[in-house]
């Protein structure tokens, strides 16, 4: 088995479920019933090669913010089971990239 990992997340708010492969292909299936945070997730998934699989339900018709928080909560402790002891990690380098005129 590779550097991967899931976990589910259940709160009087929320249900959460995520899966991670960090050495994927960019394959992802994400629905978190708030668009935006889709996009951005698999954005992530997509450009960091990570396959992903996230599904979550919440009250969003009262608020987004549990689901996002839940969802963030579960992803991080999902990457950190995924990661092991760490073996084969590489740092890279610093670089400033100009994108719609400010340096990001």
């Amino acid at each position: 088995m590779g550097r991967e990992a899931k976990l589910n997340r259940k709160t009087s708010e929320t249900d959460v479920s995520v899966r991670i492969k960090l050495d994927g292909e960019g394959n992802y299936s994400i629905d978190t019933g708030i668009l935006f945070l889709d996009h951005m997730l698999s954005a992530m998934a997509f450009h960091g090669n990570m396959d992903v699989d996230i599904n979550a339900s919440g009250d969003i018709g009262v608020d987004a913010h549990h689901t996002v928080e839940d969802v963030a909560i579960t992803l991080g402790s999902v990457i950190d089971k995924a990661l092991g002891n760490r073996e084969s990690i590489e740092r890279y380098g610093y670089s400033t990239i100009p994108m719609d005129d400010s340096c990001a």
